[in-house]
């Protein structure tokens, strides 16, 4: 079992962040964001990060990241028109896969309201099958990597 990430993560704890607006959509009838939410932004933060860093092309690309496992722990609610910075940081970079950390901060709140952690296992695009993670990749996670 992955270890848990908890309510006491600042923002110094995370290495790169991504601003993600809320959407009125995002709200559930409870008034806060939905849960399925906080997947989407974990999934959007990353990759956007990967795509502005050059190493992952979605459309075109020979190797893609598959996620394989993810867990999210909610501490406080988001709710529209919240913008949601999410921290990112990598806890480990393997061979063919990578654990990604992930942090939503309310506003410019300062503690974590949400943190959770995704796998990717990195795959040939024709073929699904797991390769290396590419260097260039590599090198770009390495920069976002913190201590095990």
């Amino acid at each position: 079992m992955q270890k848990e990430l908890n309510r006491y993560l600042q923002r110094s704890d995370f290495l790169h962040f991504q601003r993600i607006p809320t959407r009125w959509m995002d709200n559930d009838i409870y008034g806060h964001v939905n849960n399925v939410h906080y997947y989407s932004y974990f999934d959007t933060a990353v990759n956007q990060y990967l795509i502005e860093q050059g190493v992952l092309d979605i459309h075109g690309g020979d190797t893609v990241g598959f996620v394989v496992e993810t867990s999210c722990s909610y501490f406080q609610p988001l709710a529209f028109p919240d913008a949601v910075d999410a921290g990112i940081r990598v806890a480990r970079l393997g061979n063919t896969s990578v654990r990604y950390e992930v942090g939503l901060f309310r506003n410019d709140e300062t503690t974590v309201a949400a943190a959770g952690y995704f796998i990717h296992v990195y795959v040939d695009r024709a073929s699904g099958k797991p390769v290396t993670v590419p260097q260039a990749t590599r090198d770009v996670l390495a920069s976002i990597a913190v201590p095990a």
